[in-house]
């Protein structure tokens, strides 16, 4: 831990978060080409409903998951600011709740959507004949939820423990299973949608035993006794404090995907449904770089800010905006010349290449000016500022891109939808803006 200690305090910034944020990048990539790949058999093989069905489903599955997430992710910067304060057993203590949160909510909220899967799946927008298709890939998928909760609850721990080489494995493993296991079952043993499902659900699973091993195992340095699993209201309070923030991000990302697939519907057709289904799995892999900075940026941020080295924080911080604005401009390039071509990898439906390419370019207008989103909202995450971190998260997925898509398709159709993405993003950015400025001017050592 002295070592991993050192090195946030004392590595030069530049280079201690090119290390950081590589190895989350690479997992992110390949976590991305495992949902891409998945995306493409479906379309490929079984067809442009397939892609509106896993559109559907997959929101749920990451909704409940997401409350791994945020668990992990409010727990790793209490552990990242224990960490900077020299408190080794309140990591521990707070590990151990993690563990036990992530358990008890998963497990209830898969078994509700076991009880309700046909009404839990209309609510997302599973409409006309897309329902049919989802029905079989929801059954199964569903179940490996809870190991993807595990997933993604101790991610973020392993990163804040200074082992980001670890945090990318335990990404790739399970995209390689899932990228063999989907060519198995579905194009060897035609199990068609059921066979995609089941190759998703063990590949949750591959993911979370194995960074649930990582963390109970003495590389970690975060060993618990059994009595750190009991909860303690004082550790719950601070990780739902910090976790919250995460946590109304999905949720609102969830309740934006309902609004969005029955506008979609309503605007347009299943078709359109599957457009955005090809343009959510293309960001989630254009954008892992950027993801990468900003998953490295995070215990860096806490570490430093826990241990009072300011000019440090604000180092890394300008330093994450710089290298994720380089990195923005070259992607909204590659999205300019290529969007078409973006889009035959996925689907050799007529309507798809039609109606696809311009909604790529037109929803990602604004991707030259939103790292600084990004970084700015995940630092106030960062340094234990809850608050200021749920206002920016919401910013973009709630106050601003719900409106839009609600009120600009009244007036301008289909289009209305795809041009609300990049207007919502400006907006996000400018507000980020001047809340960061403000903060940093506060800082001082």
């Amino acid at each position: 831990m002295n070592q991993v200690a050192s090195e946030l305090s004392t590595e030069k910034v530049s280079k201690l978060l090119l290390k950081q944020s590589v190895p989350a990048a690479i997992g992110i990539l390949v976590m991305s080409i495992n949902m891409i790949v998945d995306t493409i058999f479906v379309g490929q093989w079984i067809g442009v409903l397939a892609i509106a069905a896993i559109t559907v489903v997959l929101p749920i599955g990451f909704l409940i998951s997401s409350i791994g997430m945020a668990i992990g992710i409010g727990g790793s910067s209490v552990i990242s600011l224990a960490l900077g304060a020299d408190n080794v057993e309140k990591a521990k203590k707070v590990f151990g709740n993690q563990i036990s949160l992530t358990t008890l909510t998963s497990v209830i909220l898969v078994a509700i959507c076991l009880i309700f899967e046909e009404a839990v799946l209309k609510l997302f927008g599973a409409n006309g004949n897309i329902l049919e298709p989802a029905i079989p890939y929801f059954r199964i998928i569903i179940i490996g939820v809870p190991f993807l909760a595990y997933a993604m609850m101790g991610n973020p721990i392993i990163r804040a423990l200074g082992k980001p080489t670890y945090a990318m494995v335990a990404l790739i493993l399970p995209a390689i299973a899932n990228i063999i296991l989907d060519i198995v079952f579905i194009k060897v043993f035609g199990w068609g949608m059921f066979g995609a499902g089941l190759a998703t659900s063990i590949a949750y699973a591959v993911c979370g035993l194995f960074i649930l091993g990582f963390l109970l195992s003495k590389k970690s340095s975060l060993q618990i006794r059994f009595n750190q699993l009991k909860l303690n209201k004082a550790i719950v309070s601070e990780i739902s404090s910090l976790g919250s923030i995460t946590l109304v991000r999905q949720g609102t990302i969830s309740v934006l995907t309902i609004i969005l697939n029955y506008s979609l519907y309503k605007y347009g057709n299943e078709s359109s449904v599957a457009v955005f289904g090809i343009i959510n799995r293309l960001m989630m892999f254009i954008f892992f770089p950027v993801f990468g900075i900003v998953q490295g940026f995070l215990p860096i941020a806490g570490y430093n800010y826990g241990a009072n080295l300011y000019d440090r924080v604000k180092e890394v911080l300008n330093t994450a905006n710089k290298y994720g604005t380089i990195l923005c401009i070259f992607i909204f390039a590659a999205v300019y010349f290529f969007n078409y071509e973006m889009t035959t990898v996925f689907t050799n439906d007529e309507q798809l290449l039609k109606q696809t390419p311009n909604a790529i370019l037109t929803t990602l207008l604004a991707t030259p000016f939103i790292a600084f989103q990004l970084v700015g909202a995940s630092y106030f995450q960062a340094v234990g500022k809850a608050k200021p971190a749920l206002i920016l998260t919401l910013l973009r997925q709630s106050i601003f891109l719900i409106p839009f898509i609600l009120i600009l398709p009244i007036f301008y159709g289909l289009d209305g939808i795809w041009f609300s993405f990049p207007i919502s993003d400006l907006l996000a950015t400018i507000v980020t803006y001047f809340f960061v400025r403000k903060e940093i001017a506060l800082l001082k050592n």
